[in-house]
């Protein structure tokens, strides 16, 4: 099943080397993959064919290259928990490998992807929800909407592992199944002229592919959850590692597929303006309104699963961080029900905030969130592909000549292909992710002085 109590064997040690609790509830492969999938497919594809629209099928280009690099993260983040299985991924990758202060910036930048990345997929999730209620899209409803689908999977998440458990395998089987029929049997009715202009941005194609690779990098935000909560993870060493390739695999394959399909199905112009794009793909298919209903369903239970993920995630990250005095202290405590209920809280109320002023100040609500999230994202993706770069170099002699050119060859593609990605965020993105990074750093002076106080 999902998840594993482990019993009879030894505790496991924590990423600092304390010993977890006997009997501790944990994850099994199944629920570490299902907790990658449910954390990368949310409602994120569902709204990203009209986002991508804007570029023209130029976009699908960008989407393959960035699948590339995807990939190449997954496989760099299954060899980095190899060398380091505790919870945390990319906080605790770059802290062993450059120190306390790029451990900090890490954990601070993905602290603010996961409660930013929360808001954009309740943005996309609301689209969803209002096919059926708010059809008219006002405001003040579309707000309340969304702080309801925050507030639920933090709930969710607050009742323990189990439930969270039982959330994250369930939705991902629902909406698995209908993202692959979207992605299978809608490209036998593709029709050439809905696909516009090739390249519809007006610019170079180069800075179109740059810019569209940004907001298509959102869909893969995610792959490495199984290696920030690798502490709850049976065999992480293993298990981990094939979680994370999996997931992104499946992924990949609805995703290319998906958006091709809803490209050649929808006209352009239809796209563009769309917020239901895969509902307005299944109703071109089939006709009437109930096919674009299930899809609306399927993308309402699949933005759920993916906010109790990363609803997780959102206290999993500070609270890593903060067992070794690198983030306020209490997130490093886990409430009786053994999740981080401070962090989860925290990161909630944030996303809320964000939901709010998103909806209130910004025209383009779900872009603007996006590329927020996918700056932040990148930096901890940057460190980590290299923190394993720095390994492959200073520890190669210990690695036969053919697997080290291998690895380094993914690790080199993973970094490049983060800051191509951060190249192409755009300066307004640009702008709000690095004023949110460095107000980290007068947190970090408080905690270096707090600490050394003591």
């Amino acid at each position: 099943m999902s998840t594993t109590v482990v019993r009879g064997a030894p505790p496991r040690r924590d990423e600092h080397g304390a010993p977890g609790r006997p009997g501790e509830r944990r994850f099994g492969l199944p629920t570490a993959t299902a907790l990658v999938v449910g954390s990368v497919i949310g409602t994120g594809v569902f709204a990203l064919p009209s986002a991508l629209a804007g570029f023209g099928p130029i976009s699908l280009v960008a989407f393959v290259l960035v699948t590339v690099g995807a990939i190449a993260l997954a496989l760099t983040f299954g060899a980095l928990n190899r060398r380091i299985p505790g919870s945390g991924g990319p906080y605790v990758f770059a802290r062993e490998a450059f120190g306390d202060f790029a451990g900090f910036v890490n954990a601070w930048s993905y602290w603010i992807t996961a409660w930013a990345g929360n808001a954009a997929i309740v943005v996309a999730w609301v689209g969803y929800v209002e096919v059926f209620w708010n059809t008219s899209h006002a405001e003040g409803w579309s707000i309340l909407i969304a702080l309801v689908g925050l507030w639920l999977p933090a709930l969710v998440n607050l009742a323990g592992l189990r439930s969270l458990s039982v959330v994250q395998v369930v939705s991902t089987v629902l909406k698995f199944g209908p993202l692959l029929f979207m992605a299978t049997v809608g490209l036998l009715f593709i029709r050439s002229a809905n696909f516009g202009e090739f390249n519809a941005s007006g610019g170079s194609a180069l800075g179109a592919i740059s810019a569209a690779a940004a907001i298509a990098l959102f869909a893969y935000i995610g792959i490495e959850t199984a290696s920030v909560a690798a502490g709850r993870v049976v065999d992480a060493r293993r298990n981990v590692g094939r979680a994370t390739v999996l997931g992104t695999l499946a992924c990949a394959a609805v995703y290319i597929l998906g958006t091709v399909a809803v490209f050649g199905t929808v006209s352009h112009d239809a796209l563009v303006a769309s917020t239901a794009p895969f509902a307005d793909s299944a109703n071109a298919i089939f006709g009437g309104e109930w096919a674009g209903d299930a899809v609306a369903v399927t993308a309402i239970v699949s933005g759920f699963g993916a906010l109790v993920g990363w609803t997780l995630i959102v206290g999993e990250m500070p609270q890593a961080a903060a067992r070794h005095g690198l983030f306020p202290g209490p997130f490093a405590r886990d409430s009786r029900r053994g999740v981080p209920a401070y962090g989860i809280v925290a990161g909630t109320a944030l996303a809320s905030a964000l939901t709010v002023v998103s909806y209130t100040s910004f025209a383009e609500v779900f872009t603007t969130v996006v590329l927020l999230s996918v700056l932040t994202a990148v930096i901890p993706y940057l460190f980590s592909a290299a923190a394993q770069v720095y390994w492959l170099l200073t520890d190669g002699r210990r690695v036969r000549s053919g697997h080290l050119l291998r690895d380094l060859v993914v690790a080199v593609t993973a970094l490049l292909f983060g800051f191509w990605a951060l190249a192409g965020s755009g300066y307004q993105a640009a702008y709000y992710g690095l004023f949110c990074l460095l107000l980290g750093v007068p947190v970090y002076i408080w905690l270096k002085a707090e600490g050394g106080s003591r």
